[in-house]
């Protein structure tokens, strides 16, 4: 499969004509260039609160309520695109207020198929920010979804940085890694997360960022990252394990070409066995002894 991965930039949009015109424009380019996976950034959806207006869109709470008010409306036109391109499509995650969750938003991504099908994948652990002043709240569980691309599992940014959310997903062929960092560390940080995450579970996962300043919003102001796209650095994969990155805050998509048997070569005959040797930490990690050496 090819997949497509987007370093984005928020707009201040003035329209839903101007919204759903600029993810058309993203999505038939993508799939113009034969993609067949696109990926778009965490928190990508915090435009649509500019069509409530600046003063809207400026108030984090008011902002919040805002996007997750105009999802629906997303979710269908994503849905339209991805049936119309022939593609699937990770949309740009979103506060979204679900009330058999929480009376707070939940960080939330949907995966469509060009068949009708929609999946949704809530953020598991806040960040700082999410937790004050965002108050955003833990969503539902993690989900492997089967797709005709093959099993597809997601990880929202700072999700990706925890070792045992990749391994509840260690049969998935494809991580999604859709980021929003402010500074470059952060995107490093989630960037070796994602690395990380295809070493041990000897998958390919793919990171979208937020890209450039957005003033008029506080959850996004600044952003800084790239796409990329990684594997295991193994047979079959490149020594870096970097099988395509961007350029560091170069609004476009990056793209990769992903062979499922290649997957399914290097877990069953990888030079290392990291997925299938998994098991073997349990019970050695409770062992520890603090040796003291003078």
């Amino acid at each position: 499969m090819k997949i497509a991965t987007a370093a984005y930039p928020l707009d201040p949009v003035k329209s839903w004509a101007d919204f759903a015109g600029k993810i058309e424009d993203w999505v038939s380019k993508a799939a113009d260039d034969g993609a067949e996976l696109l990926v778009f950034p965490e928190y990508g959806a915090m435009e649509l609160a500019m069509l409530a207006g600046p003063e809207v869109a400026a108030d984090l709470e008011a902002s919040m309520h805002a996007v997750s008010d105009r999802i629906a409306d997303a979710d269908g036109l994503h849905s339209d695109l991805a049936g119309k391109y022939g593609v699937h499509i990770c949309a740009g995650s979103a506060p979204v207020f679900d009330p058999e969750i929480s009376d707070r938003p939940v960080n939330r991504a949907r995966l469509f198929t060009p068949t009708g099908g929609c999946g949704i994948q809530d953020k598991q652990i806040m960040t700082r920010y999410e937790r004050d002043p965002m108050d955003m709240a833990v969503g539902g569980p993690l989900h492997l979804f089967d797709t005709a691309l093959g099993k597809i599992g997601i990880l929202i940014c700072y999700d990706s940085e925890f070792p045992l959310f990749g391994r509840a997903l260690h049969d998935a062929d494809v991580i999604l890694v859709p980021s929003c960092t402010e500074a470059l560390s952060g995107y490093w940080r989630v960037r070796i997360g994602a690395m990380g995450r295809a070493l041990e579970t000897q998958c390919v996962t793919a990171m979208a960022s937020l890209v450039g300043e957005a003033a008029w919003t506080d959850v996004a102001d600044i952003t800084t990252g790239m796409g990329g796209v990684f594997g295991p650095p193994d047979i079959g994969f490149p020594d870096t394990g970097v099988l395509a990155e961007g350029v560091l805050n170069a609004p476009g998509w990056t793209y990769a070409e992903v062979d499922p048997a290649a997957i399914a070569h290097v877990r069953a005959d990888g030079r290392v066995l990291n997925r299938g040797h998994w098991d073997e930490q349990s019970g050695r990690d409770a062992r520890l002894s603090l040796t003291p050496l003078t």
